[in-house]
Parts: structure tokens; C-alpha cells; sequence
């Protein structure tokens, strides 16, 4: 099969460069990026593309699909069908399920129930210690050859650092790569929004900045120790951003990714306890927020993700120090990111490199970009288009979403996966 894509303007995360082309893909794959006003090879199915945006599909690390354990709150068809919608062609799940992906059987499962269900590829993560516990870890080697991308026990802090080391010092045996919540436990225990004058205002149990930035301080003295390849799923404090930036100078293997609602949303957003904008960690201060933002355009901070996490009404309806954490992101996560844009803090190949090309990168997958032998993993967006969401519409199962009744801008107008329609807007 020969598609032919005409009719577009090519957004290059890799070349860093957004401009006319056109898109020959051949049985999936990208065979020839040519240049405007090519003529249709012969044989090939016309695609136009009425003058929108061609992008590689995002590539989304830290996607929660509550399988086994909780499907009501969200399954692989529905986590599936939100992510093409939302332009996600590559979902990366955690592992914080019931039971925690701990063992190639689980891994098996999850892997079988994907690839039936999700209209998008699946790449699943392990934990890196049995059942998330932090006290043993578990066979990284055999979880390797079942499948599992990356380990992490998510948003459980290894504190026995011998444990965390030895898992990283086996872990680097094998080149896998770790990624970690850097976080301080004790100090945020118990936590439900950020440290401050809002805070005591609001009478919450709080957390101090400093508890990630002395998090990511231990971690980063464990990859100097070990030499493991690892990737901070969070940072979201300005406090932490200097540490980063001298691990990376000093040539430790390390990245760091960021959360799209601590980009996009501070901590006066709770408001009068609103309950949808919990999350973990909880969201920072302006100030915060836009030291994060300039690290993500200048490149130190590597990632973009959802950090979807689905929480049914039940669990959200609750006092907020009693309510569960978290987010749905998949299909929010394109037009929150395009905030960035229009508010002109970063252009769209820079975007891009952190929503599709690094997070692809990092994780050695063939995705995140537009070039020839690529997989045709593409998303066709126009960056303009406003609409008001109505979290009713989404097709996640659960529908915690911060961005209720929000004026945003950008949307999908169609998803491919290897070369095929997954998601066309009406």
C-alpha cells in the first residue's frame, strides 16, 4: 500500500524545521520526503492534508492503563482510542498496576491484552522491584527479553539505597535504562499540594520544594556510584534544575522529563479545593512553573509526558487530602502543550523534540520522527483551531481532567499509525 501526503506543511523535530513538503509511505513506512508541489507517483492513494501541520506521533512515557486490576478506570481500548485522538501514537504504560508488573508473566499479559485492544503501539514498562515495594528487585534480564522498555516503581521512592543500587548496578549490566521519582519521602509524605503562603491559607499538609531537589541530589550520587542509565520521570522545582544541569555536564547518563500539567497549570489552580487538579507531585508555584518551562526550551529538561493517571468519579469526589492523585492526559496533551507555543516560550520543533524525538530517543524506539525507513507514525494537527473542552467528550473511561470547560487551542485532525488511520476528527 502507497499513501502520498500533499498538501501540508512538515514539522522535522530532528532538522528543527517546519516547512511545505510532501510524504511518500510505503507498506508503513516513510520511503521519500519531498518537497512542495511533488507530482502523485503512480498507483498512490492521494492524502491531502489541507494545509496542517505533519508531525511524528507523540511518543508518551508514563501512561497508567489500569490493567489487571482496575479496568473500570481504564482500559487498553480506551486508553487506545484517547491516545488517537490526542495524536499519541506510542504509548509507554507504567507498571503501578494491581498486581505491579513484576514478572514476564504479567508482562506477557499486559503485552497480549495491548496488541489485541490499543489502535496505537504499546511499549510496556516493569518495575524495577517486586510488587513496587522497594525491598527486592526483580528479574531485570528476563523482563527484558519478555518486552519491558524501562523500570520504575513509579511514584514509590526506592529508600533503601542499597537495594536502589544494586538494581542499578544490574541494571547497567544489561544497558536498561531506570527511571525514577525523584522525591524525598519523608518529607512528602502525607503532602497534597506545594509548600507556601497558599498552602496555610487553604490549611493542607504540604511539601517543601526541596524534598525533590534532595531526591534527584541521592539519585544522582547512585548513577555517579553505578554508571546506570537513568531518567527522572518529574521535575517540576526550579531548585532541582541546577543538580541536573551539573549531572549532565559532568556526562552522567541521566534525563529528565516533565508532567504537561506542571507546565501549564501553578498551584493557585487548586483554588477552592477543586480536586481534579491533585496530582503527584503536587502542582508548584508560578515561579516554579516557568523556570520548568525554560528548561524544557533550552533543552535541559529532555521529556514532555501526560503523566495520565485515570481516577474514577469516586475517588475524586472526596475531601482533597482524601483524594486519590492524578490526571487523565492523553488526549489533552497535544493542545495544553500548544499553550506553550502561542504564549511564544518555545517554538514547535523544540516542542516536538520533547514530546516525540528525545522521548523515542531515549528509549531506543524507531518513532519520533519524520525520515526515511521511519515507521509512518505520524499526527496531522492544526495549531490554531480553538475549542472549549467538555470532559464528557473524552474517551478516556475515567474523566479526571483539569482542563474542564478550558478554552485551548490545536487540534488532531488525524492520527497514523504504521501508515494506517487510527483517528480522523468529524
Amino acid at each position: 500500500m502507497t499513501q502520498f501526503f500533499t498538501n501540508l506543511r512538515l514539522l522535522d523535530p530532528q532538522a528543527g524545521t517546519l516547512e511545505p513538503a510532501a510524504v511518500l509511505v510505503r507498506n508503513g513506512v516513510i520511503a521519500e520526503v519531498l518537497g512542495d508541489g511533488a507530482t502523485t507517483p503512480e498507483g498512490a492513494e492521494l492524502v491531502d492534508c489541507g494545509g496542517h501541520i505533519l508531525a511524528p506521533g507523540i511518543v508518551d512515557i508514563g501512561v497508567k492503563v489500569c490493567e489487571p486490576g482496575e479496568r473500570h478506570k481504564e482500559s487498553y481500548r480506551s486508553a487506545g482510542l484517547a491516545a488517537a485522538a490526542g495524536g499519541v501514537t506510542t504509548m509507554v504504560t507504567r507498571p503501578d498496576t494491581d498486581p505491579a508488573i513484576d514478572s514476564p508473566e504479567t508482562l506477557e499479559f499486559v503485552t497480549r491484552r495491548a496488541n489485541e485492544a490499543a489502535p496505537v503501539n504499546v511499549v510496556p514498562m516493569a518495575a524495577l522491584t517486586k510488587g513496587r515495594e522497594g525491598r527486592e528487585m526483580t528479574e531485570i534480564g528476563f523482563l527484558m527479553d519478555a518486552g519491558a522498555a524501562a523500570f520504575t516503581d513509579c511514584d514509590r521512592v526506592v529508600t533503601d539505597t542499597k537495594v536502589f543500587s544494586r538494581a542499578l548496578t544490574y541494571a547497567r549490566s544489561l544497558g536498561a535504562l531506570v527511571i525514577a521519582h525523584p522525591q524525598d519521602p519523608g518529607l512528602s509524605k502525607g503532602a497534597t499540594v506545594t509548600s507556601g503562603k497558599f498552602a496555610s491559607l487553604r490549611g493542607l499538609p504540604a511539601v517543601s520544594p526541596m524534598a525533590e531537589r534532595m531526591g534527584l541530589d541521592r539519585d544522582i550520587a547512585l548513577i555517579e556510584m553505578t554508571g546506570a542509565r537513568y531518567h527522572a520521570d518529574q521535575i517540576t522545582t526550579a531548585r532541582a534544575l541546577p543538580a541536573l544541569e551539573r549531572a549532565k555536564r559532568n556526562g552522567l547518563d541521566i534525563t529528565a522529563g516533565v508532567g504537561i500539567h506542571h507546565l501549564t497549570l501553578n498551584a493557585l489552580d487548586v483554588a477552592d479545593y477543586r480536586t481534579f487538579f491533585k496530582v503527584k507531585p503536587p502542582l508548584r508555584d508560578e515561579e516554579d512553573r516557568l523556570a520548568v518551562v525554560e528548561a524544557v526550551a533550552s533543552g535541559l529538561l529532555d521529556i514532555i509526558c501526560s503523566m495520565h493517571t485515570p481516577q474514577d468519579e469516586e475517588s475524586k469526589r472526596l475531601p482533597f487530602e482524601e483524594a486519590a492523585s492524578g490526571a487523565v492526559g492523553l488526549e489533552t496533551l497535544l493542545p495544553a502543550a500548544m499553550r506553550l507555543v502561542h504564549a511564544e516560550m518555545m517554538d514547535l520543533p523544540t516542542l516536538w523534540r520533547a514530546l516525540s524525538l528525545n522521548p523515542a530517543k531515549r528509549l531506543g524506539l524507531p518513532g519520533g520522527r519524520i525520515a526515511v525507513g521511519a515507521p509512518a507514525d505520524m499526527v496531522l494537527f492544526n495549531p490554531d483551531a480553538p475549542f472549549v473542552l467538555d470532559r464528557a467528550t473524552l474517551r478516556s473511561k475515567s474523566r479526571n481532567t483539569p482542563f474542564d470547560g478550558m478554552r485551548m487551542q490545536g487540534k488532531v485532525v488525524a492520527t497514523y499509525v504504521a501508515g494506517s488511520c487510527v483517528y480522523e476528527a468529524n
